[in-house]
């Protein structure tokens, strides 16, 4: 417990804004290029559009924004098994890898979803 009498437990979720109508090429990149499943939004939530994805611990919302930008700097910063295979499932499905040796202790890579958000994957070197 923090001095302040609340503590922190860990991440829920990472939201990425998405242009309307978006939510199958969310499907294809996320689901289908990343294998993530895809989640039931609440029903309270459905009618806003976009669409969620889970697996290995990582959860993903993808929310539509009307005057959707997509973010180049701001970005996820997520925990991968097997790296290298990652950036060759992204390279082989089109999706350009940019290899970063600048944060010690991790091997890492940069790419963007299909709507031009970017996206860090990185791993623990081994010691």
């Amino acid at each position: 417990m923090a001095a302040y009498g609340f503590g922190f437990g860990g991440l829920h979720h990472v939201q990425l804004a998405v242009p309307p109508g978006g939510e199958d090429t969310c499907r294809e990149f996320w689901g289908g290029v990343l294998g993530l499943a895809e989640v039931d939004k609440p029903p309270g939530l459905a009618p806003r559009g976009g669409c969620w994805f889970r697996g290995g611990g990582l959860e993903v919302h993808l929310g539509v924004e009307a005057d959707f930008a997509p973010a180049r700097k701001a970005h996820p910063g997520i925990l991968v098994s097997a790296l290298p295979e990652l950036a060759r499932r992204l390279a082989e499905c089109g999706h350009e890898v940019t290899w970063d040796g600048e944060f010690p202790g991790y091997a890492r890579f940069h790419t963007a979803d299909p709507f031009g958000n970017r996206l860090e994957f990185l791993a623990p070197r081994d010691a």
